[in-house]
């Protein structure tokens, strides 16, 4: 077991995924050679084809970060000003900030105790007449009930947003993830499977909604004489593009890997008093993003917080992840926790979920090393 006095390398929860130097080095020569650094170059452009392939949609924007193309999923939808939209505190700060940037009112809703994804039942406990659209989050790999969002939104007309940044490659059903609601947007942030260096991708069902988005993401610019709209600046370079083309091919690889490191954490965690491990999703492939455990200190005997700590102090970095939540946070604070329970779950559970080091450098050492922790 690793002890302080005789610290290993650090084992951090992310690593991202890159491909042998010398694979990207004709890239780099062919970049030097065209001088075509940004603005649709021939590997931006041969990537968002790929991709639109990998997930499955006739319509996939690539933009240089996933807030940037967060907001402007929002922004494309012409949601009504001051409007409501309905999200889960259990995210990253950015998906609450997009929506206030839209001049929107997030609002938000509880989480299902299994998935920790947003609660279709608080969901629609949230709903008033301002509401206009609903902001879905699948987390850690997991996947929102799609379906029950979908009939929720149908039903009291609503647009329905996901933000998949923890869910490039999910399907449902062999279906992509990223085909449900009026859009799915992905991050390509350098922690995630899939990465960009920086990114981030729009897909949506719908090919005609390819021309908005590129609108949006390029100053509203048409051509040398048009400017047919009020956009912003969210290209993505060459260099961010040759990175996904080659990484691209190794998500598989990486996934299966994951794939078997989440079931030999899975055999060591499962009996443990008091640590929950995340269950298989019936139908669903799994994006392999995060492996989360849920640790209740009554039944454990020691906090979240206690494992976080001692398995720091071995140079083992997990991820209180998330914790803080958005209504945390300042700008969010006094704002209410929509739930179809008594309490909202979403303030118990965020005291409570730890995500362990998930990725290919992680070796069969590591975790039993990891694991060792929850045994005392």
């Amino acid at each position: 077991m690793r002890v302080p006095s005789e610290m290993p390398r650090p084992l951090y929860v992310t690593q991202p995924l890159l491909p042998e130097l010398p694979d990207f080095l004709p890239f780099l020569a062919s970049i030097w050679q065209t001088k075509v650094l940004t603005n649709g170059g021939p590997y931006h452009n041969r990537l968002e084809r790929e991709l639109g392939g990998f997930l499955d949609v006739p319509s996939a924007m690539l933009f240089n970060n996933g807030t940037t193309a967060l907001l402007v999923a929002l922004k494309m939808l012409n949601l009504p000003a001051e409007s409501e939209v309905i999200t889960t505190p259990l995210t990253f700060a950015a998906t609450a900030h997009a929506i206030t940037w839209n001049s929107l009112r997030p609002v938000f809703a509880d989480v299902d105790p299994e998935t920790l994804t947003i609660d279709p039942a608080a969901v629609e406990k949230a709903i008033t007449n301002k509401t206009s659209a609903i902001l879905a989050v699948h987390v850690y790999g997991n996947i929102c009930d799609v379906i029950s969002l979908q009939d929720i939104a149908s039903k009291y007309g609503l647009h329905l947003i996901y933000d998949a940044a923890h869910a490039f490659g999910a399907t449902l059903n062999n279906r992509s993830v990223a085909g449900f609601g009026d859009a799915s947007v992905f991050s390509f942030h350098a922690t995630k499977l899939f990465h960009t260096f920086e990114g981030g991708l729009i897909a949506t069902s719908r090919k005609r909604d390819k021309d908005p988005i590129y609108f949006l993401r390029n100053f509203g610019i048409k051509n040398e004489d048009e400017v047919v709209s009020v956009g912003i600046n969210g290209k993505v370079n060459e260099l961010q593009a040759a990175i996904g083309l080659l990484n691209l091919p190794l998500i598989e690889g990486e996934r299966a890997l994951r794939s078997n490191l989440r079931r030999r954490y899975c055999e060591l965690l499962t009996s443990v008093p008091g640590v929950r491990v995340p269950q298989p999703q019936p139908g669903v492939l799994n994006s392999e993003q995060y492996f989360h455990l849920v640790i209740d200190p009554t039944s454990f005997g020691r906090t979240r917080d206690d494992v976080y700590d001692s398995l720091k102090q071995r140079g083992i970095f997990s991820r209180k992840y998330f914790h803080p939540i958005c209504t945390d946070f300042e700008p969010y604070r006094r704002f209410e926790i929509h739930s179809a329970r008594h309490d909202p779950y979403v303030n118990t559970v965020k005291s409570q979920v730890l995500c362990l080091p998930f990725h290919s450098g992680v070796e069969e050492e590591d975790v039993n090393d990891i694991c060792a922790e929850f045994y005392g």
